[in-house]
């Protein structure tokens, strides 16, 4: 699945509706207004660009997402990896390892996931 690009206003949007799924137009912009200072308009305007461009869906009013954070999370990972570190992987870690002091349980989670990949 192509992952459609998220930007960073929108992102925060999306952290409340994952965290909130399914909720009303409404209710979306109230915490949108509480948590990010915006107008109705702007939430509004802000479902209907993410509606068109299939990363939520907006049906009688009940807005859910069609993309999880995951996979939004893992599309702009690699989206770096490609323009920072030409694709490369080991590149990509060892350039967060240099600047990153890991933990032994951050490391040793690291390696679990690198072993069930």
């Amino acid at each position: 699945m192509n992952i459609p690009k998220i930007f960073e206003s929108e992102y925060r949007f999306c952290l409340i509706l994952w965290e909130n799924e399914p909720l009303t137009s409404r209710a979306l912009s109230a915490l949108c207004k509480e948590r990010l200072g915006w107008a109705k308009t702007t939430t509004y305007t802000v479902i209907k660009r993410l509606s068109e461009r299939g990363v939520l869906k907006n049906e009688k009013n009940i807005v859910t997402s069609l993309v999880s954070k995951e996979d939004v999370q893992a599309a702009e990972v690699e989206e770096l990896m490609e323009k920072k570190f030409e694709g490369s992987v080991p590149a990509f870690l060892a350039a967060f390892a240099k600047k990153k002091e890991l933990k032994e349980d951050q490391i040793a989670e690291i390696l679990r996931i690198i072993e069930e990949g």
